[in-house]
C-alpha cells in the first residue's frame, strides 16, 4: 500500500486482527511469536502481561529485520490476562481448565488487562496497560455445561469471549470492551497516533 509506513501486527489472534482491522488498518504481515507463556514464579497479572507484550515485539522485530520488505515497519503487539486478585487464569485449552475458570468467575468481578507494545520504525519501544473490571452473573450448573459445550472458550484467556455467547454472562463492565476482546482501540490509536503513524489513512476505503 502507497502512502503510508508498513505495518505488522505481531499475533496470530483473529480478534486481535478483527480490531485493528475495525480501526481501518490492514496489517502488512502476521508475525505472531512462539512463545513460552507461562507466568513467572510470584508474577503478577500486570508485570507479566507487560513481560509479555514486550517479548512478542522482540520476536517480531528480530523476524522483521530479515525481511527486506518490511524494512522500518511498525510492529504492534499485545498480551490479554484475566485476573482474579493476584491469579492469573490460563488461556484455556483444555475442558476442565475452562470448566475452572468459569466458576471462578461466576458471580464475582475480576479484571482483564491488555498490555500493548509499538516498536516504531526507529525500534523504539512504547509500552500501555489498560485495565478493565468485568462482574460475571452467578453461572448456573447449566450455563456452565451447555457453555463449554459451545467450545467458544478454547484458547481464550479465563476462559471466555466477550465477543460471544459469554457476553450474556457479563452484568458490568468498567473500562475498555475492546480491552477485553484483546486489544484496546482507544489507547493503541493513540500510541500509534502519536509515533507518527497516519492512524486515518484506511479511513478513506473503509465502506
Amino acid at each position: 500500500m502507497i502512502g503510508r509506513p508498513k505495518f505488522v501486527l505481531a499475533s496470530g489472534s483473529p480478534r486481535r486482527l478483527a480490531l485493528v482491522n475495525q480501526a481501518g488498518i490492514e496489517p502488512d504481515a502476521l508475525k505472531p511469536a512462539d512463545l513460552d507463556e507461562s507466568p513467572r514464579r510470584g508474577e503478577i497479572p500486570r508485570a507479566y502481561a507487560t513481560r509479555l507484550a514486550r517479548e512478542k515485539a522482540e520476536a517480531a522485530l528480530a523476524s522483521v529485520k530479515l525481511d527486506d520488505e518490511l524494512q522500518g515497519a511498525f510492529i504492534l503487539a499485545a498480551d490479554t490476562v484475566v485476573a482474579v486478585g493476584r491469579r492469573i487464569l490460563p488461556k484455556a485449552e483444555l475442558l476442565d481448565e475452562a470448566g475452572q475458570c468459569l466458576r471462578l468467575l461466576s458471580g464475582r468481578n475480576h479484571r482483564v488487562y491488555t498490555a500493548i507494545c509499538l516498536v516504531t520504525p526507529r525500534e523504539a519501544f512504547r509500552q500501555r496497560l489498560v485495565e478493565t473490571r468485568v462482574r460475571f452473573k452467578r453461572l448456573s450448573d447449566e450455563d456452565i455445561e451447555a457453555y463449554l459445550a459451545s467450545g467458544e472458550w478454547r484458547g481464550k484467556a479465563g476462559g471466555y469471549a466477550a465477543q460471544g455467547i459469554a457476553g450474556t454472562f457479563i452484568v458490568k463492565l468498567v473500562g475498555s470492551y475492546s480491552n477485553v476482546v484483546g486489544l484496546p482501540l482507544y489507547e493503541t490509536m493513540q500510541l500509534l497516533g502519536g509515533e507518527g503513524y497516519p492512524i486515518r489513512f484506511g479511513w478513506l476505503n473503509a465502506v
